[in-house]
């Protein structure tokens, strides 16, 4: 196949190039005139399983033919060698071990690293191991680094990387996947070298950033009939930047920088290298401008010396388009519409980015056309609903049972699935509905069965109680213990009380679910005790190492790919999107082994291979024959600094004004702004006007007939409020997860001084600041009334500051009165009207003439004597309402006092201002408030004389308040 050389045999493909379609035609023309079964004797190693699929793909597409033998990169064993070399131990059972070894090592040794850091530990050690296995470098190596003048972390790191050791002595233990493959690559490079193969091998595809493949790469070159093909090699670049490129320290981040390191290290001169094929690219003047572009800092000059020759510049660039969003979700909608035209077009389009967040935000925007883009990287297995039920389970062993993550998991279309799953949902919606009106946030097996048994639903409610209320599982249990209870409660929630078949492992997802459970299951031997939080991040860990792919469902010609598929090709337009720094090129992550320096020294790869890799990935993406470069200008409300690369490029054309630079850039924006306009176009509000500030007007048969003393004030203050709770009778439903607010504090402390005063009636020994603070622990302080530690001591801390206050406080009111009633309700009507006014009285003492004291509790601040004469009339109208008889086995003479008790931090006693408004103009007032509340026209003002602009109703949301402003006069509508 190959005429006869001296020295390797290495060709090139230029940037833009089809990769697979000109290496297929190369490869035919090259078999041209041959025996038919000589194509078959050709041995073609791919770099990766979607370019082998390519390949063969292009093959099928005829004329017919014998294909060659395709190989991949990581199977490179002879299977005659294989029986000499024991099997390679499975990925998840070396991670297993080495988060066994970890977790010995923390509790030996528990100031090496916090508990929490145990799995990124154990990961990232799996990882260098990785390399080290996979560059030949051994840990007697790196321990014999000098460090002299390294920081202080490095003998804790030297404590974990001895956890390694045993790993890298052969006889020792099991090779894992990458040590197995390099002994089998070693196994078949000292083979050819004693025997090399008279057949053509071809490796084609890779870049050989790994140590083992450069190797293989470096030996396939110098076989008889070897030779490698290099996918989007820059011939456009002079042997000076290529001479420049040796070195790692200097050149890694380099797009060109692992091609120029091999081509030295076979003696090659890089700019005669030959083409494989002879496809031009699509734009070769395109390819020139981005090779300058990409030059390594030191040489940038080179941008005024050789800018100058470069072709004119809008003709290079007429068919890439530069979009520059204000956000990711305008660059997501504009990337979606131009996919979603190239679908109509029926042209083959592929978004290629490393930002998963962008593609599900282009894949959300074009699911409203139903388009389902085919993603190469599927669907992560742990964001699958099998997967998010299955962490939901496993986080039930860790903590008490909360309101939320209960209704979570009950409402999770996996639960229950058996059968009858309509009775289920609508128990659940019962279910919540109660918790919510009682509070409960964390519920109780014999809450939930009670209210099962009142409900109607007692055989669901048991399931429910049995089930899913468990304490938690304290201390240590083997990985196999764990495991099988969480399958066991898994298959219990998901089938329900009948115990029927679920849809738990069904479908795609499931079963792929299952695979990873029954895998974990297998090495469960080989893991180590832990506790449930411990178990339950390292199964979500294990979920999402996992992906799901559905090749069946996707839009043909629609596709999502990441930075390396760019070597594939095979697409009409290319969209490269999230071109930010921070995104492509990702930031390497950080390491906590070893740093640059030190790698350089052990012969690891540098952090800058990332960077290096994204690189080539981006200059052979954007030599394509269309091109979007696609950015956000902002990410969460932060300015963003565009990618390298495209900086790079912008630089550049600006800075070459004679050969239209400026302008070919401005028609490159022009190009995205038309795109932008188009995405703000379907993501603009329907225009609506504004809601006027409501009056609703109902009629006076619809009105309320009965209101609290409390609700006096909001009427006042905000009637659309009682409007809408009494007239439309609608009531905010509680929060689920109910936290510890001012309503449950008040609820509670109320008690307290209700409880503590009741019994100082019948002890007046009990008047003392240490008998109140044990009252406050005794009320407050049970777990079961609220469980919440922090806020049980803050309340109790809030009433023992305030409790020497109080009992003195008390002792005179005590003087004043004897304490009789507490919690006492009564009503008095207005006849004319057919109105009943209710009110609770807190407390209410009778003094030796038979005179009424009343008394308020209030947690925060009172009521000043100004605002109780004009809108806050509670204890005014409680008096008048005392004065009226209206509360029963309660007949004084008159009422003597009414005062605000504040048990706020800052504690006082307001009175209520009775010699100003007595009873008797209390009640007439009152009559003549609510004769106006009668009248056919009055309506119900939204926040009509609210104290501030700041506070809250419960029903803003519903008379549109934002829309309208206070200073707004109102609309009133007649309701019928």
């Amino acid at each position: 196949m190959f005429e006869p050389i001296e020295g390797p045999r290495v060709y090139g493909l230029a940037c833009g190039v089809d990769f697979p379609a000109a290496l297929v035609a190369g490869l035919r023309a090259r078999m041209a005139g041959r025996p038919p079964e000589e194509m078959a004797k050709v041995e073609l190693i791919l770099n990766t399983s979607r370019m082998a699929r390519r390949v063969k793909a292009i093959f099928d597409q005829g004329p017919a033919t014998l294909l060659p033998r395709i190989r991949l990169l990581t199977d490179m064993a002879d299977p005659a060698a294989l029986r000499d070399l024991p099997a390679p131990v499975p990925p998840l059972r070396r991670r297993l071990e080495l988060t066994g070894l970890v977790s010995k090592l923390l509790d030996a040794q528990p100031d090496l690293a916090p508990r929490a850091a145990l799995f990124d530990l154990a990961d990232s050690l799996a990882t260098l191991m990785d390399e080290m296995q996979d560059e030949g470098v051994s840990p007697d190596e790196i321990a014999a680094l000098d460090v002299s003048d390294e920081s202080g972390h490095w003998q804790r790191a030297l404590s974990f990387l001895n956890i390694v050791q045993r790993y890298f002595e052969q006889g020792e233990e099991a090779p894992d996947t990458i040590a197995f493959r390099r002994y089998a690559l070693e196994q078949r490079l000292k083979s050819w070298e004693e025997r090399p193969p008279e057949h053509p091998i071809i490796l084609a595809g890779s870049t050989g950033s790994r140590g083992g493949t450069h190797r293989l790469m470096c030996a396939v070159s110098k076989l008889p009939q070897g030779a490698l093909v290099l996918p989007g090699y820059d011939f456009d670049m002079p042997g000076p930047v290529w001479g420049g490129l040796t070195d790692a320290l200097s050149g890694e981040d380099h797009p060109q920088f692992r091609f120029a390191r091999l081509l030295h290290e076979l003696a090659l001169d890089p700019t005669t290298l030959p083409h494989w094929e002879g496809t031009k690219p699509p734009s070769p003047a395109r390819n020139k401008l981005v090779s300058l572009a990409l030059r390594p800092a030191p040489v940038t000059d080179q941008w005024r010396s050789e800018g100058v020759h470069l072709p004119d510049l809008p003709e290079a660039t007429q068919d890439v388009t530069l979009l520059e969003a204000n956000s990711k979700r305008e660059e997501a909608m504009a990337i979606a519409l131009r996919l979603r035209q190239a679908a109509e077009d029926g042209v083959t389009a592929a978004l290629i980015t490393p930002d998963r967040m962008l593609t599900r935000q282009v894949t959300a925007a074009l699911d409203r056309w139903d388009i389902l883009p085919d993603d190469s990287a599927g669907i992560p297995l742990q964001l699958t609903p099998p997967g998010r039920f299955l962490r939901q389970v496993a986080a039930l062993f860790q903590r008490d049972l909360t309101a939320e993550s209960l209704l979570s998991l009950l409402k999770h279309p996996l639960t229950h699935s058996g059968s009858e799953r309509n009775n289920h949902l609508r128990a659940t919606r019962e279910l919540e509905l109660h918790i919510r009106d009682q509070s409960w946030p964390f519920p109780q097996a014999h809450l939930i069965t009670a209210w099962g048994e009142a409900a109607g639903f007692p055989d669901w409610a048991a399931w429910v109680a049995e089930t899913f209320c468990h304490p938690p599982v304290s201390g240590k249990r083997a990985l196999a213990d764990w495991l099988a209870h969480h399958r066991e409660r898994a298959e219990a929630i998901a089938a329900g009380p009948e115990m029927g078949e679920s849809e738990l492992w069904k479908e795609g997802a499931g079963r792929k679910a299952r695979q990873v459970v029954e895998t974990l299951e297998g090495e469960a031997a080989h893991g180590t005790d832990l506790s449930a939080r411990d178990y339950a991040d390292l199964f979500g860990a294990v979920l999402g190492q996992g992906e799901l792919r559905d090749r069946d469902a996707p839009h043909p010609r629609i596709l999502i790919w990441g930075t390396l598929e760019a070597r594939v090709m095979g697409a009409d337009l290319l969209i490269l999107g999230g071109l930010n720094e921070g995104s492509w090129p990702e930031i390497p992550g950080a390491d906590p082994w070893l740093n640059r320096r030190m790698r350089h020294k052990a012969g690891l790869l540098l952090p800058e291979r990332r960077i290096g890799l994204a690189a080539h990935d981006f200059q052979q993406a954007v030599a394509a024959k269309e091109v979007w470069l696609t950015r956000a200008l902002k990410s969460d409300d932060a300015e963003t600094v565009p990618a390298r690369w495209v900086n790079r490029m912008m630089n550049l054309m600006n800075g070459l004004p004679a050969r239209h630079g400026p302008e070919a850039l401005k028609d490159m924006q022009k190009r995205g702004r038309h795109w932008l306009a188009l995405a703000r176009q379907v993501e603009a509000p329907i225009r609506t006007p504004s809601a006027a500030r409501p009056s609703p007007v109902p009629p006076v048969a619809a009105r309320p007939r009965q209101l609290s003393v409390t609700e006096i004030k909001t009427l006042i203050r905000d009637p659309y409020s009682i409007y809408a709770k009494r007239v439309l009778r609608l009531r905010p439903l509680n929060p689920l997860q109910r936290a510890p607010d001012a309503l449950l504090r008040g609820i509670l402390i109320h008690q307290v001084f209700e409880e503590y005063v009741r019994e100082t009636v019948s002890d007046p020994g009990l008047l003392s600041p240490d008998a109140l603070r044990t009252k406050a622990a005794e009320v407050i302080g049970d777990p079961e009334v609220l469980p919440f530690p922090v806020t049980r001591h803050v309340w109790q801390a809030r009433i023992g500051r305030i409790a020497e206050w109080f009992v003195r406080t008390e002792k005179a009111r005590q003087a004043l009165a004897r304490p009789v009633h507490f919690e006492v309700r009564g009503s008095s009507d207005i006849p004319a009207l057919g109105f009943t006014l209710k009110g609770t009285a807190d407390r209410i003492d009778i003094d030796e003439r038979g005179n009424a004291h009343l008394y308020d509790y209030k947690t925060g601040a009172a009521p000043t004597a100004a605002q109780q004469k004009n809108f806050d009339k509670q204890l005014l109208l409680e008096a008048a309402m005392v004065e009226r008889g209206a509360f029963e086995n309660l007949h004084p003479r008159h009422a003597e006092r009414a005062v605000f008790v504040s048990v706020s931090a800052n504690p006082n006693e307001v009175e209520a201002p009775l010699d100003e408004v007595p009873p008797q103009k209390v009640w007439a007032q009152f009559e003549t408030l609510m004769g106006r509340w009668f009248e056919p026209d009055r309506g119900y003002t939204a926040r009509a004389a609210m104290l501030s602009e700041n506070d809250f109703s419960n029903y803003d949301h519903l008379s549109r308040f934002g829309e309208w402003d206070v200073i707004d006069a109102a609309e009133r509508e007649m309701l019928e």
